[in-house]
């Protein structure tokens, strides 16, 4: 773990805006740093999670549910009410707060391994119920807090502290693409999946944390939006080559994209003939 790294610039390199996005931090961020290993994506998703909910003029009636993970740390630095969950439960909470609080922007913050491996059947009853909340699950393949060990989302051939060779279907079974599971349930109204490896990644990411907050403000049921974030620690590469390998391995897994919106599925496989195609010279 590493002290006082930025919260925007999770590299150690230099960038020339430093004074430009310091002023400009979110006034729902209550400081600049995070204790997070170089190179870390989740700083960058709890940001533009901020800068949605203030955009939304949501921040008086917001309330938070976080899981635990490495970004447990984020709710002593986020100016949002928050609740701990226990391991996998905090869409259940969500469920619970939202129920004696209607009126208010409930909304959970999970790894993989607390959603995806611990509290898999949690989000997915959430889903079929229909619970008018959203969860905001932040992938990176990785037990990251508890050593860097396989999740039930890290990809075939990913290396991770239980899967030094790489990941193993025949071993260790498939990977669960869980947004194409919540997108197939009635109760799911929007489900997308995002990424912060590039500029353009957390444009398109945020609005799609913004879609999911209207969803719910506008009482359609559940929302969902899986952020994919760079962990160079966990994937043993250097910090600098955090974005290419989330792109290239992550994401070529983890396709990024709406996967349903306005009633309509896009499935993984479709999202993937459309990057492929995009990626042809």
């Amino acid at each position: 773990m590493n002290a006082k790294l930025p919260i925007l610039d999770t590299s150690r390199a230099p960038q020339a805006d430093a004074v430009r996005t310091a002023r400009d931090k979110p006034a729902l961020l209550l400081r600049e740093h995070h204790d997070l290993c170089p190179g870390c994506g989740e700083p960058l998703a709890a940001r533009i999670m901020l800068e949605a909910i203030e955009e939304l003029d949501c921040a008086q009636r917001s309330i938070g549910v976080v899981g635990i993970g490495c970004y447990t740390a984020f709710s002593s630095s986020m100016d949002v009410d928050a609740v701990q969950a226990l391991h996998g439960r905090a869409p259940s909470v969500a469920t619970g707060v939202k129920r004696m609080r209607p009126d208010t922007l409930v909304f959970t913050l999970q790894g993989d391994g607390d959603m995806v491996n611990e509290g898999l059947q949690e989000v997915i009853h959430t889903a079929a119920r229909g619970e008018n909340v959203t969860a905001i699950l932040l992938n990176n393949g990785v037990f990251g807090e508890t050593g860097g060990h396989m999740t039930a989302t890290t990809v075939i051939g990913q290396r991770t502290k239980n899967s030094l060779e790489g990941r193993s279907a025949e071993q260790h079974g498939h990977p669960i693409l869980i947004g194409d599971l919540l997108a197939q349930l009635a109760g799911t109204a929007y489900c997308a999946r995002g990424s912060v490896d590039t500029a353009a990644g957390v444009s398109k990411t945020k609005r799609m944390i913004k879609r999911a907050f209207e969803t719910q403000l506008e009482g359609k049921g559940f929302s969902f939006v899986e952020i994919l974030t760079m962990c160079p620690t966990g994937w043993f590469i250097p910090t600098p080559q955090g974005p290419t390998y989330l792109d290239e391995v992550m994401g070529s897994v983890h396709v990024t994209g709406e996967l349903k919106a306005g009633g309509r599925l896009t499935t993984t496989a479709e999202l993937a003939l459309a990057r492929t195609r995009s990626k042809k010279p």
